[in-house]
């Protein structure tokens, strides 16, 4: 499995036949120089609808002819902007080509009127992934991996908008995962944590292995 990273809490995973685009926020994204006509995927997940998240969905989904899969606020969204979607819901599974995802509860703003913010997790090559979007802390965290092992958690730190590193890491330990992926910092100052800082009171107070994954670069699981 590939985790490809273009800063902020936009990524990719790959399994080298398949790859779901998350939260393509490319254009302005200070993090990186790729423009939306560089990205490939078949899938794009959209946690929520604010504009570093849904981002460039539809130029890609249309230009790829990616399929969104979101709530199903976002992907009506998307499906009035011409993109092929499918809608779920928080606590809803679905089974796609590749494997599986399964919506879990954000604790965030929308971005889109009557909508709800989620995170997801995403079963494929034989990995549980968590993704948890946008939230805050919340104790549900703790079933998670009711479904079985998490491989990899992939986690916002920056504060202000969402968890903290202190939250963050304590998410960590309930979750169970294998590692941890943080996101969602260091974009604009006032999300501006440091995630060394993160690495090391997970895995100090924790014990939960942190992968730090510089913008631009692949990290290989």
């Amino acid at each position: 499995m590939k985790f490809t990273y273009y800063g902020h809490s936009a990524f990719s995973l790959s399994d080298e036949k398949t790859t779901i685009l998350f939260d393509p926020f490319i254009t302005d994204n200070p993090w990186t120089d790729m423009s939306p006509a560089d990205i490939s995927c078949q899938y794009i997940f959209v946690s929520h609808g604010h504009g570093d998240h849904y981002g460039d969905t539809d130029a890609i989904a249309k230009a790829q002819d990616a399929l969104v899969i979101s709530t199903a606020e976002i992907a009506g969204l998307a499906g009035a902007h011409g993109c092929k979607n499918h809608a779920l819901h928080i606590g809803g599974t679905w089974h796609f080509p590749f494997g599986r995802i399964h919506l879990t509860p954000a604790l965030h703003g929308a971005g889109i009127p009557g909508g709800l913010a989620c995170g997801c997790l995403v079963e494929m090559a034989g990995k549980r992934i968590y993704y948890a979007g946008d939230t805050g802390l919340f104790s549900d965290m703790k079933l998670l991996d009711r479904f079985g092992p998490i491989d990899g958690a992939i986690l916002p730190i920056g504060d202000n908008f969402t968890m903290g590193i202190e939250d963050a890491a304590l998410a960590a330990s309930w979750i169970h995962a294998s590692f941890v992926i943080p996101v969602h910092y260091g974009t604009w100052p006032i999300i501006n944590a440091d995630p060394q800082e993160y690495k090391r009171l997970s895995e100090t107070k924790y014990n939960v292995p942190v992968h730090i994954v510089a913008p631009g670069t692949v990290y290989e699981f």
